[in-house]
């Protein structure tokens, strides 16, 4: 299967905490289709570097676009990188006609966000029928070295054969 547009290619080194089974088999097409319309990741420049069952890892060089004012990382990507490795990672454990979306969302800032890439990291601690709990921790790779800048807790809640009419109309209705 060819990378997506945002997808990225970075061997982090890191292992998923937890190993999991998905429930579709052809989850990784899925995230394919899925990540073709991540505009916004796009647009910054962030890209997907790894996805398995239960776990998702994001990447990004840094550039002046997502800095704030002081030329540190903004808050926000920070954030956005939490939420989108632990969605894509619930949403890897669900089936083909469901989604995910976010329901709860806790981060923790350790320290600035100065380095040449984020990489982010997510996984489902805990997976559910209806939420699944997740974790994330979020980097900055300076001369090779990951430096912890923030911790994430978020809890995903699973919509139930949703995901057919998405496809169809190319936006969720509600």
């Amino acid at each position: 299967m060819s990378l997506p547009l945002n997808t990225i290619e970075f061997n982090s080194g890191f292992e998923p905490p937890k190993i999991y089974q998905p429930k579709n088999p052809d989850f990784l097409a899925l995230m394919h289709e899925k990540l073709t319309r991540q505009y916004f990741l796009q647009h910054i420049g962030m890209g997907i570097s790894r996805i398995s069952p239960g776990y998702a890892e994001a990447y990004m060089p840094m550039a002046q676009h997502v800095e704030q004012q002081d030329g540190i990382l903004h808050g926000g990507v920070t954030l956005l990188a939490a939420d989108i490795t632990t969605g894509f990672a619930a949403f890897s454990l669900c089936g083909k006609d469901d989604r995910v979306v976010t329901s709860d969302l806790k981060l923790s800032y350790y320290s600035p966000g100065v380095g040449e890439a984020l990489f982010a990291r997510g996984w489902v601690d805990k997976p559910g029928s209806r939420l699944m709990y997740c974790e994330a921790e979020v980097y900055m790779v300076r001369d090779g070295a990951f430096k912890q800048i923030a911790k994430g807790f978020t809890i995903m809640a699973v919509i139930e054969g949703r995901n057919k009419e998405v496809e169809a109309q190319g936006r969720l209705i509600l």
